[in-house]
């Protein structure tokens, strides 16, 4: 399909810098099947001029070359698949080309410049972080329609927050509780396509590597978004896609599984990307990331220990849709007030191979 041919009617053009990576072949592909947009541009330095399809080989059916990200076509959208640092310098540039940014980077995701200081090497465009608005529909619904720069979440506290949200939702949560323990399993994609030794296959098969025992960035999210104040630990496994998130928490007062339902449920029955996996029959009893492999789709369960003390929350996403791409185009889908699933209907396959 050439862009020319893409949907003649899309009512959106769009264009992907960094189109290289794993992220931003993400986006090309959810792109070119989506409705309302038609990709006419993707850049990238290294691939000025080849072929989608020489980097991206499931895209080879996508008649575009790489394009120099120095020479950026007007657009409707640019959506940004850059590492971290580089759209901060880049975003007024961005804004000459395209009347709405979604970044997935680090660079716009925390809202306060302070934060980059603490967390990061500081910020370069400052002014931006309280124009841009966080990705995730599911924490930020209400701030999405009609914003020009969207700031894509990071994919493990994508999986936390959406794992904790409904019980910081119904007060379980407050001032009294015990401390949240979180632990999460990642597959190699995160490491990106540049991701070096420590992501090469020989070096990945068999491990559960802890990489971040503590002092990951994603913390300054889930405190600044769900105003908690987390555990957490990051362990690399043998899997290329996908996040698993553990969470271990302490309520307030004891709980009910009724209650657990309830506090689900009632966060999650409207959403069109959210399904609730605890403890039924089956092989795939709880969540899993094999089950949402390339799909935006995000799974939650819990178990509750005896005592009814500790909540055991459990919530798996693929790092690069649901954490990354996908939620970066339900956000544009959500900002345009187009339908929400549209380009992301994919339900996923069964059996897989490594996800």
């Amino acid at each position: 399909m050439s862009a020319d041919d893409a949907t003649a009617d899309a009512a959106y053009t769009a264009s992907v810098v960094g189109g290289t990576g794993f992220t931003g072949g993400e986006l090309l592909r959810i792109l070119s099947g989506h409705p309302d947009f038609e990709v006419v541009q993707a850049t990238s330095r290294s691939a000025d001029n080849m072929t989608i399809g020489r980097s991206h080989p499931n895209l080879r059916g996508l008649d575009l070359r790489f394009s120099d990200p120095d020479d950026l076509e007007s657009v409707d959208v640019l959506f940004s698949a850059t590492p971290h640092g580089v759209s901060m310098g880049q975003i007024d540039e961005y804004f000459e080309a395209a009347d709405t940014v979604v970044d997935l980077s680090a660079d716009f995701r925390l809202p306060e410049a302070e934060l980059y200081d603490e967390w990061y090497d500081g910020h370069e465009s400052p002014e931006y972080l309280e124009r841009a608005e966080y990705a995730l529909p599911e924490i930020n619904r209400d701030g999405l329609p009609g914003a020009d720069l969207i700031a894509g979440g990071g994919c493990n506290a994508t999986a936390t927050m959406l794992g904790l949200k409904p019980l910081v939702d119904a007060g379980a949560l407050g001032p009294d509780a015990g401390e949240v323990v979180v632990d999460v399993k990642v597959g190699s994609s995160e490491g990106g396509a540049g991701g070096g030794a420590a992501s090469s296959h020989p070096e990945r098969s068999g491990v559960v590597r802890p990489y971040a025992p503590t002092g990951h960035r994603h913390e300054a999210e889930i405190e600044a978004y769900l105003g908690l104040d987390v555990s957490f630990t990051v362990h690399a496994v043998e899997m290329v896609r996908g996040a698993s998130a553990t969470c271990h928490v302490f309520p307030d007062e004891p709980v009910s599984k009724a209650d657990l339902w309830q506090a689900y449920r009632g966060a999650y029955a409207d959403e069109p990307f959210m399904r609730i996996v605890s403890g039924g029959g089956g092989v795939y009893r709880y969540p899993e990331p094999k089950a949402v492999a390339g799909t935006n789709y995000g799974e939650v369960g819990f178990e509750l220990d005896p005592g009814n003390r500790r909540v055991v929350v459990f919530s798996a996403i693929d790092n690069m849709m649901k954490g990354s791409a996908g939620q970066a185009v339900h956000a544009a889908n959500v900002a345009l007030g187009l339908p929400e699933d549209a380009g992301l209907e994919f339900q996923g396959l069964h059996p897989v191979g490594s996800p």
